[in-house]
C-alpha cells in the first residue's frame, strides 16, 4: 500500500474513520428509513475540509493531491450506504468541479466556495427523459434574451435534484448545431419555474433522486459556465473523473461487503461448526478476494494515470467496467452467505444488495463502457481531454497549473493548427513535388493546402480549391503526422475520405 499512499494520506484516512464513525454510521439506518440527509452533516464535512480536497485554498479548499480523495472515496463508500456515498461524491467529484475547471470568478465565489463550505449541495443534471448516455441529443434549450436565458425542458434521475441548492445544468443554447450548441448553465433550485419530483428508487435510499422540471425559468447570462457551445467538451473531460470515483467506490463497496459477510460468517454456525469452515464457501471467498484486489489495483493504477494528468478514457472505461459489473457479482454472493438473513431489511446485507445494482448502469451503462473500449482497441480512436490536466485540480507535486480547459478550445486548435503547418513546410519542402495540388480538410476546423505545382512543395492554411482533397479530423490527421496513425490504415478505415485525384493521395506517406 505505500506505494501509492504515504503516512500523511494513513493518518488521514484514520482521522475521516473517527469522524464517520461518530458523525455518519450511528445515523446511516435513520437516514435510509426518511429517505434523506439532514443538511447540517455537510456543514460539519466542509468544516473538515472534506469538501474541497483537491480545490485550492483561495476558494476553502485544501490543495491536496488526489490520493486523499482516493481515501475519501474509499471510506465513505464503507459506510453501508451507497446512498450516502452517492451524496458526497456527486458534490465534490461530479458537479462542483466544472465550476472550478470553467466556471467564471463569479460563479467561484457564489457558488464554489459554498460548495466547498458545505453550504451549499449541488447537483448535475444531464440525463433526460429521452437522452442518457447520447448527451448531443438533449431538448433542454437555454434561449439567450438580453441578459438572461430562458430555460425550458425536463431532467431525470438527478441525484441532489430535490434537497439541492443549485444544479449545474446541461441545455442546448443552439439546438441546430448538436455537440457544438451545447452548454452548461448554474440554476437556482429555488429559481421560479424550477420543479422536482423526488423518485421512489429500488437503492440508494438516503439520497434524494429527482426528476426535474424548467418552464420558463430565467436564469442571469452571468451564470453560463464557460462558453457557449463547450458544454460538450467540458462534459467529456468531466466523465471520466465520474466514473473513476464510481470506479474506487464500488471496489470499496466490495470490500466492505467482503468484511461483513466475514464476521458473519464467523459467527453463524450450521452442522456444528462455523459456515467459515465449510470448503466451497472457503473457496467461493478465496475466488471473490482475489478479483477484488486485482481490480482494487488495477483502479489505483487508473488513480496514478489521473493524478499525473493523463486523460485515461480507456482505463478509467474499463475501471467502471470491471468494478461496477464486480460488485453487483460482490453483493450478490454475499448475500448467499447470509441465508435467509440475507433477505431481511434488519440486515445490512440486502441494503447493500440494493444499492449495488445502479452501479452498471449510472455513469455510462456496461454497454456504453463497452462500445467506448471497442473503439479505442478495434477501431484505434482516440479521445482527446479538453485539458490537460483531466482532474482540473492539484498537480503530483500539490501545486495547481493553469488547466488547458479554461482556455478558449477553438484558439488552442487555431494556434496548434499554425505550429502544424510550419512543422509540416520543412517536411514538405524536403519531400520530391507532387506536382499538382493538396488540401487536408478538418471541417470547421480549418485547412492545410499543399501547392506542389512549383519546384517545392509550399504549405498553407488556405481554403483553395485543390486537385486532391483529403476529408479527416484534425485529432486524426495529428496522429497521422506523429505516426501513430498508419495513411493506408486510415484510408480503409475510412478515417481519411480522398476525392480527386488519387495519384496525388497515394503520395501522403512521403508527406508525413
Amino acid at each position: 500500500m505505500n506505494y501509492y499512499f504515504k503516512e500523511e494520506h494513513e493518518i488521514f484516512r484514520q482521522g475521516l474513520k473517527d469522524f464517520l464513525n461518530k458523525e455518519v454510521r450511528p445515523h446511516i439506518d435513520k437516514w435510509e428509513e426518511e429517505r434523506k440527509i439532514p443538511k447540517a452533516i455537510w456543514k460539519k464535512f466542509g468544516e473538515m475540509g472534506y469538501l474541497g480536497l483537491n480545490y485550492p485554498e483561495k476558494y476553502g479548499g485544501v490543495d491536496a493531491d488526489f490520493w486523499y480523495s482516493v481515501v475519501f472515496v474509499e471510506e465513505v463508500s464503507k459506510c453501508l450506504s451507497g446512498g450516502f456515498a452517492a451524496t458526497v461524491t456527486v458534490q465534490q467529484y461530479m458537479s462542483s468541479p466544472y465550476l472550478w475547471k470553467h466556471g467564471s470568478e463569479f460563479l467561484k465565489e457564489k457558488y464554489l466556495t459554498k460548495a466547498i463550505a458545505g453550504e451549499y449541495i449541488c447537483a448535475i443534471a444531464i440525463t433526460e427523459p429521452g437522452a442518457g448516455s447520447d448527451v448531443a441529443n438533449i431538448k433542454t434549450t437555454a434561449k439567450k434574451q438580453g441578459d438572461h436565458y430562458i430555460v425550458n425542458g425536463a431532467k431525470v434521475f438527478i441525484t441532489n435534484g430535490v434537497y439541492g441548492d443549485f444544479i449545474i445544468a446541461v441545455v442546448k443554447t443552439d439546438p441546430d448545431k448538436g455537440a457544438a450548441g451545447v452548454s452548461l448553465l448554474v440554476i437556482d433550485r429555488d429559481a421560479f419555474g424550477v420543479e422536482a419530483r423526488k423518485l421512489k428508487k429500488l437503492g440508494w435510499h438516503s439520497s434524494d433522486t429527482a426528476e426535474l422540471s424548467f418552464d420558463n425559468v430565467k436564469v442571469p447570462a452571468e451564470n453560463l459556465i464557460g462558453e457557449e457551445g463547450m458544454g460538450f467538451y467540458y462534459l467529456m473531460g468531466g466523465l471520466q473523473l465520474e466514473r473513476l470515483i464510481g470506479a474506487i467506490g464500488f471496489v470499496a463497496g466490495c470490500d466492505a461487503a467482503m468484511e461483513y459477510s466475514l464476521q458473519y460468517m464467523s459467527e453463524r454456525e450450521a452442522f456444528g461448526r462455523p459456515i467459515n469452515k465449510f470448503q466451497v464457501l472457503r473457496h467461493r471467498i478465496a475466488q471473490m478476494s482475489s478479483e477484488i484486489e486485482a481490480t482494487k489495483f488495477f483502479v489505483y493504477h487508473c488513480c496514478r494515470l489521473h493524478n499525473d494528468g493523463q486523460y485515461a478514457v480507456k482505463e478509467c472505461s474499463m475501471a467502471k467496467l470491471l468494478s461496477s459489473e464486480l460488485t453487483e457479482k460482490i453483493a450478490t454472493q454475499c448475500l448467499q452467505f447470509f441465508g435467509g438473513y440475507g433477505y431481511m431489511e434488519e440486515y445490512k446485507m440486502a441494503r447493500m444488495f440494493r444499492d449495488s445494482r445502479i452501479g452498471t448502469i449510472g455513469g455510462g451503462t456496461s454497454e456504453i463502457m463497452r462500445e467506448i473500449i471497442a473503439k479505442m482497441v478495434i477501431d484505434d480512436v482516440r479521445y482527446g481531454g479538453a485539458g490537460n490536466n483531466s482532474n482540473g485540480q492539484a498537480n503530483p507535486n500539490g501545486k495547481h497549473k493553469q488547466d488547458l480547459n479554461s482556455i478558449d478550445i477553438k484558439n488552442e486548435i487555431k494556434m496548434s493548427l499554425e505550429s502544424t503547418i510550419t512543422a509540416m513546410a520543412a517536411k514538405a519542402a524536403e519531400a520530391s513535388p507532387l506536382g499538382s495540388t493538396l488540401k487536408f480538410n478538418f471541417g470547421d476546423d480549418g485547412q492545410i493546402f499543399i501547392d506542389g505545382t512549383g519546384d517545392t512543395n509550399v504549405v498553407s492554411a488556405d481554403d483553395k480549391d485543390a486537385d486532391c482533397m483529403v476529408n479527416v479530423t484534425y485529432d486524426d490527421f495529428k496522429a497521422l503526422v506523429s505516426g501513430d496513425l498508419n495513411p493506408m490504415s486510415a484510408f480503409m478505415s475510412g478515417k481519411i475520405k480522398v476525392k480527386g485525384d488519387m495519384g496525388v493521395a497515394m503520395k501522403l506517406q512521403s508527406l508525413i
